[in-house]
């Protein structure tokens, strides 16, 4: 009786071992690049880097039209101009261009770094927002970039802005 036992036990064990376990995963997936388009964070954020650098903006605007001005001043009197007063002028015009360039670089410079911050603060917000609606809603598995192909059932890109989206008009930031 005791063989019988320690066989119907190891037959019971090896059952159990070689049975399939099946679980099923809750798979998402997420586009980035749709988010970042859609998210009210970053339509405020866009508008906020255009209002921070519009002044910069106007001050490089000015400076080109004061060059056209002195270009066309010399175009139109040089002829007449002293060669000493032609070639002042000439000077302050290729003084002022590169002034005009030099702060179109560092302007152009300032941008970028300023909209690196933004983009980076709002993959923070947008991840972030990601994992949270994931574990309120059981998600198993977040996919974002990369995805060949996914149904619509599995993309909660919608999902995630909403979350953004009230996130944005209760002034959750983080």
């Amino acid at each position: 009786m005791k063989k019988l036992n320690t066989v119907l036990g190891g037959l019971l064990i090896l059952g159990m071992l070689s049975a399939p376990v099946y679980a099923e995963t809750t798979v998402g997936v997420v586009n980035f690049l749709r988010m970042m388009e859609e998210a009210p964070q970053a339509k405020a954020a866009q508008s906020k880097i255009e209002s921070e650098f519009a002044p910069r903006e106007k001050e490089l605007v000015a400076l080109q039209k004061g060059i056209r001005k002195l270009e066309d001043k010399l175009a139109k009197d040089g002829a007449v101009m002293s060669e000493t007063q032609s070639n002042k002028l000439e000077r302050e015009i290729l003084s002022k261009g590169r002034d005009l360039k030099r702060s179109r670089e560092e302007f152009r410079d300032d941008l970028n770094i300023r909209k690196n911050e933004v983009t980076s603060q709002l993959q923070r917000q947008m991840l972030e927002a990601t994992r949270a609606l994931a574990k309120e809603k059981g998600f198993d598995i977040i996919l974002g970039q990369g995805v060949v192909y996914a149904n619509e059932g599995a993309d909660i890109t919608h999902m995630v802005l909403e979350k953004l989206t009230s996130d944005f008009k209760s002034g959750a930031v983080k």
